[in-house]
């Protein structure tokens, strides 16, 4: 770990587009200020790791309420087919007799 004297007002540079200023000294506090990209999530490490918490429980959550939803999304096996024209709108029509 690297440790750096900074007082208020002063800068600790990282890398190119990372900035860490001083802000304020009040007592055993220290407020800084940081510029970074967006592209760059800046977290208080206990928020850090409450996320990494959340997305550990979520990824291990179980699945029962999918369960339900499992035969719903799975492919129906092919109807039979129709005998003698049955429910296709074809067939032998009405039988007629001769006289």
């Amino acid at each position: 770990m690297l440790v750096l004297s900074r007082r208020k007002d002063e800068t600790i540079v990282i890398g190119e587009d990372i900035r860490v200023t001083v802000v304020d000294i009040r007592g055993d506090t220290v407020r800084l200020g940081i510029t970074a990209p967006k592209s760059i999530p800046v977290y208080r490490k206990e928020i850090y790791e409450a996320i990494q918490r959340e997305n550990l429980e979520a990824a291990q959550a179980k699945t029962d309420g999918l369960d339900a939803f499992k035969g719903f999304f799975q492919a129906k096996p092919p109807a039979p087919p129709a005998q003698d024209g049955e429910g296709t709108g074809e067939g032998r029509g009405p039988t007629q007799t001769k006289p």
